[in-house]
């Protein structure tokens, strides 16, 4: 039996896990690959706290920076299929694949099936009896359920998007590879054959009833490398669902789609880098938002507005040791650094946008380390801001006098900023007086109001309200259109900006307006469940995943609950096998575009289904 999260009870999660033969129905071939590279809607994702580990359908690993999410990736063939580096396990016979998460972890199950016998891998980055790992340790676990499997794996790192060699030592510890600094120990269990294979290691072996055999990386950079024993990691992988499974128990939500949310939650605290508290924008680089190239971006970065959003789900989820990390890291870094759109991982502000000597993903590239939207003005910023800190003090918590001191000052500065033209929330090379860019300051100046008003911060609060109701003003003035019935991008323009479904939730406007705004969106950018960004894009790029969900919740927010429950039913089908979501997705074909999992497609699921249980 299940409860409204996907939950599993005892008796029920172990015949999930010990059954024999997997269901025919569920079963399907691996994805064809292209010119090497799988397609992304067949990637699950695993991580410990620092990194991320992408798994394709077919068993291979293509993408796994180590030892943080933000270091140059020694496995990196979702980019470069010839030369990135990818960890292989799989049978050698032709076979149909089902996977799934254990119920209320990150450890993934994969079950193959050929003519002749059945396994399961299951596949975990491995934590601790107290938290992550000091070494990052990726485990592969095979058992054999039936009949006579043979399997083969393959560790072969890469070149580090072209800028270093791999080289396999012989030590008297077995096998161990080297790579840009990184040391990856190779560690096997169950008998098996390891051959090096020049700048690889391999090995075959074969899978019977009851069989057991396990695949372990053990890694590190500029240090000793810890070589675990393999019984040891392999017990790791039950350790790691374990402890998985004890966050998921502090995981509160009562809502529907209960499965969905509880998935989105568990990806979220994957890109949460455990060490500082900050949270990825997405767990890869330049994964191209169109076909024809060019819009490929690193996301491998912490933006403030990615860490407000993810904030207002995890206090809504009643969970507390993230919310504070959270807080503390914004609040920290702007202290140190003033006002960024973003920062990189390790909270310092992020250098310069180069371009890897790699192909990209299907050789759509450019492949690039660094986001060239540093330095960029985005008026937003101020309402993300003051919304984490007013989202952290209405769940019961205080902020110290320093703070309350920086945010008055933060206030002030919003006050005066939304005269300035910005870049926008789309990061545009064009600065213009976007509607949502004043609205994130109008946000803003009402958060700070409310945080006066119970004491938190020192300032005038009534200056801000007063600027808040002239922003407001301004924009019911300049930025609706009654011919089109709905908010423009800016004042005088034709184009449309799905951006303005965010302040539904932020109480700017849940009447008549909005209800007309959400109507003129679906009609311009709209295709079946998806939308667009803004007027323009649907020629351009894939729909983008987190606008549909900003417009379920501003369809419950304005009244049209029963219109908003149908359209998320139709979005959510939309999801991978295993629940993970993408930047954006080609509304015509259905596959996936853009880096994944996207930290911002999650959230707004998450938001969504909140705002059908306020």
């Amino acid at each position: 039996m299940t409860d409204g999260l996907g939950h599993l009870d005892g008796d029920a999660e172990h015949a999930r896990e010990g059954s024999g033969h997997a269901a025919s129905e569920d079963l399907r071939e691996p994805p064809t690959r292209i010119d090497g590279y799988a397609p992304l809607r067949t990637y699950a994702a695993l991580g410990d706290g620092r990194t991320i580990a992408l798994v394709a359908e077919d068993g291979r690993i293509d993408w796994l920076p180590l030892p943080d999410l933000d270091t140059p990736p020694v496995f990196a063939a979702l980019v470069d299929a010839d030369q990135g580096g990818r960890v292989e396990l799989a049978p050698t016979v032709p076979h149909r694949v089902r996977r799934e998460y254990l119920v209320g972890t990150n450890v993934l199950a994969t079950t193959y099936v050929t003519d002749d016998g059945e396994v399961r891998l299951t596949d975990s980055m491995n934590t601790g009896v107290a938290g992550r790992l000091p070494w990052s340790e990726l485990a592969r676990r095979v058992e054999g359920l039936r009949g006579v499997v043979p399997m083969a794996w393959q560790v072969r790192p890469g070149t580090v998007l072209g800028t270093a060699s791999p080289w396999v030592q012989d030590t008297v510890h077995g096998l161990v590879l080297h790579d840009d600094g990184v040391t990856v120990a190779v560690r096997t269990g169950g008998e098996m054959t390891v051959v090096p294979e020049g700048q690889a290691v391999s090995g075959a072996f074969t899978a019977t009833p009851g069989s057991r055999h396990l695949l372990v990386l053990a890694a590190t950079a500029g240090e000793p490398v810890f070589l675990p024993d393999p019984e040891d990691s392999d017990r790791g992988i039950d350790r790691t669902a374990d402890n998985w499974r004890a966050w998921t128990r502090e995981f509160h939500y009562d809502g529907p789609w209960g499965k969905a949310v509880q998935r989105s939650a568990l990806t979220l605290k994957l890109l949460l880098h455990a060490p500082t508290g900050s949270i990825a924008a997405a767990g890869t680089t330049s994964l191209p938002e169109s076909w024809s190239g060019g819009k490929n971006w690193d996301y491998r970065f912490a933006w403030v507005r990615d860490a407000a959003y993810t904030l207002d789900a995890w206090i809504g989820f009643g969970l507390r040791e993230e919310v504070h990390a959270a807080t503390a890291w914004v609040l920290r870094t702007l202290r140190a650094h003033g006002m960024r759109v973003f920062f990189t991982l390790g909270g310092d502000p992020p250098g310069g946008q180069e371009e890897a000597l790699a192909p990209g993903w299907r050789g759509v590239g450019p492949v690039l380390t660094g986001n060239r939207a540093d330095g960029q003005l985005q008026l937003g910023i101020y309402g993300d801001l003051l919304a984490v800190v007013r989202g952290y003090v209405d769940a019961g918590n205080l902020l110290d006098a320093d703070t309350g001191r920086l945010l008055a000052g933060i206030a002030d500065q919003a006050a005066d900023a939304w005269h300035r033209p910005d870049a926008g929330m789309w990061e545009l090379q064009e600065d213009r007086h976007y509607t949502t860019s004043k609205l994130g300051c109008w946000q803003a100046l009402r958060c700070a109001v409310h945080l006066a008003e119970l004491g938190q911060i020192p300032g005038n609060a009534a200056r801000w309200a007063a600027e808040a109701e002239r922003i407001a003003d301004w924009v019911r003035e300049h930025c609706w259109s009654e011919e089109r019935g709905a908010y423009l991008m800016y004042p005088g323009a034709d184009a449309l900006d799905a951006s303005i479904l965010l302040h539904a939730r932020s109480g700017f406007d849940t009447g008549d307006r909005m209800s007309r705004t959400i109507d003129a969106l679906r009609a311009e950018l709209g295709t079946g469940p998806f939308l667009h960004r803004y007027t323009g894009m649907p020629q351009e790029e894939g729909s983008f995943v987190a606008c549909a969900f900003w417009g379920i919740a501003a369809l419950v927010l304005v009244g049209r609950r029963d219109e908003a429950r149908d359209w998320m039913d139709a979005l959510l089908e939309q999801a991978n096998d295993v629940g993970v979501w993408p930047e954006m997705i080609d509304a015509r074909t259905g596959d996936f575009l853009g880096n994944l999992p996207q930290a911002l497609s999650h959230l707004a699921l998450v938001q969504a289904a909140l705002t059908f249980t306020d």
